[in-house]
């Protein structure tokens, strides 16, 4: 008996070894694939959203040109709206979608949303909406992923391991994050931490990160060049920076559910003219306060190169706050994840400005709040803390903060926790399955 156990267990180890490397395997092909995916993504939206800047430019010498601007605005977000209409897994960030399908509860069509997404998410976001890159790309990402499994005809399970690697890979290739784009695969798209799901996720984000660095170059997304460790005196206060950015996320979570609920309600224009509205917007933004129009980018690297006043910092705030509830609650396709670290950095640099002025502290020090309202602010309003601390440390390239925006983003947490928010991706997936039918998901 005991020799036949053994045999058994034997047999057993060698087809969970054998099923492990067949995933890492299929994995690596899901992260180069989606890698190149994404590059094609962030390189088309750059170079459009840089095109878009010179266009703003040129308008403010010949205004004449504006009103052939409109016409173009509305026949593009037209478009996006009857796209998303069509195809409602389109609109929005993705990430809701995804966790739809990884829960069973939305099916979707992996070759209509790698083209359908890529043409939306470059033509919403690049013409300048507050919208962010990574959402999409963790849905093309998993869309890439669910069509390895089709083509090579694997069973459901192993489906489900792919498109977790897939959106794991997306969220790698957008950022340059692989250990990040792991743990968000892990803690919040398919909330399981199994050595198989580790390991398609993994091999899927390296892979992913080795073909985009190829691309892109191996430089961290923001390149902080100097982060100095704030003293353990101060200590109190960066505690206190995580309980105001942990009500701040409250605050986010709160105001865009609402923004989309207003949109569902309004009868003055048809649904498929929802995206026009902020890409009308983005004209005024565009000629007066071009740094509000994108994902965020080069906004939040401005911060650590220029000084701008407290006055200025909290005009931006508002403004950014106010055009990405604008923007996402349309439907238009793009993602949340870069403005709402666009606003948490906007809300640390608030505060680190706030903070030298009071206590005299070195105005080096204002990166590192910078940094801390990223990460704080991704915790509170995504409820994923671990994610959000190793996403920032792969971002900026630096330990020097570990400790203190892991203080923060825990502080956040709880804040956000204790006031009763819901992390967002969840709640957006209850906005979506009210708003489509389960007949209509399963179609």
């Amino acid at each position: 008996m005991k020799v036949t156990f053994n045999e058994s267990n034997k047999s057993y180890r060698f087809k969970l070894s054998d099923l492990k490397l067949k995933l890492a395997a299929e994995g690596i092909v899901t992260g180069i694939l989606t890698g190149f995916v994404i590059v094609l993504f962030r390189l088309c939206i750059e170079k459009l959203g840089h095109e878009v800047i010179k266009i703003y430019q040129i308008f403010l010498l010949k205004l004449w040109l504006i009103p052939l601007w409109i016409v173009l605005l509305i026949a593009a977000g037209y478009i996006l709206g009857v796209m998303t209409k069509k195809e409602p897994m389109l609109g929005g960030s993705g990430i809701p979608q995804v966790e739809g399908v990884i829960s069973k509860k939305l099916k979707m069509k992996w070759y209509r949303i790698i083209l359908g997404k890529l043409i939306g998410g470059i033509t919403a976001i690049g013409l300048g909406l507050s919208l962010g890159r990574e959402g999409p790309s963790v849905q093309l990402g998993a869309a890439v992923g669910q069509g390895v499994s089709r083509i090579l005809k694997r069973v459901k399970i192993e489906e489900k391991y792919l498109i977790t690697g897939g959106a794991s890979a997306g969220l790698s290739a957008a950022f340059n994050a692989p250990l990040a784009g792991t743990m968000f695969s892990l803690e919040e798209v398919h909330k399981n931490f199994s050595p198989m799901v580790l390991v398609v996720s993994l091999s899927s984000a390296l892979s992913a990160d080795f073909i985009t660095s190829e691309f892109l170059g191996l430089k961290p997304v923001f390149n902080f060049n100097y982060v100095y460790a704030i003293p353990l005196k101060y200590y109190l206060y960066i505690a206190l920076f995580g309980v105001i950015i942990g009500f701040a996320g409250v605050f986010f979570n709160i105001v865009l559910l609402n923004t989309q609920k207003l949109y569902s309600k309004q009868k003055i224009l048809p649904k498929e003219f929802n995206p026009v509205i902020p890409l009308l917007v983005s004209i005024i933004f565009g000629l007066f306060l071009p740094q509000i129009l994108g994902g965020g980018n080069d906004l939040i690297m401005s911060l650590t190169l220029s000084h701008f006043s407290l006055m200025f910092i909290l005009i931006l705030i508002v403004l950014k706050f106010m055009f990405t509830m604008i923007c996402y609650g349309s439907g238009a396709p793009g993602g949340i994840f870069l403005p709402l670290l666009t606003i948490g950095a906007l809300i640390g640099c608030g505060y680190g400005n706030l903070f030298v002025n009071l206590l005299n502290l070195n105005n080096l020090y204002i990166n590192n709040f910078i940094i801390m309202g990223m990460a704080g602010y991704f915790a509170a309003v995504v409820k994923s803390p671990i994610t959000g601390i190793i996403l920032i440390t792969e971002m900026t390239g630096s330990f020097n903060h570990f400790l203190s925006i892991s203080m923060v983003s825990i502080i956040a947490y709880l804040t956000a926790d204790m006031l009763g928010s819901k992390p967002i991706y969840e709640s957006l997936l209850k906005n979506y399955l009210m708003a489509h039918p389960k007949k209509e998901n399963n179609s």
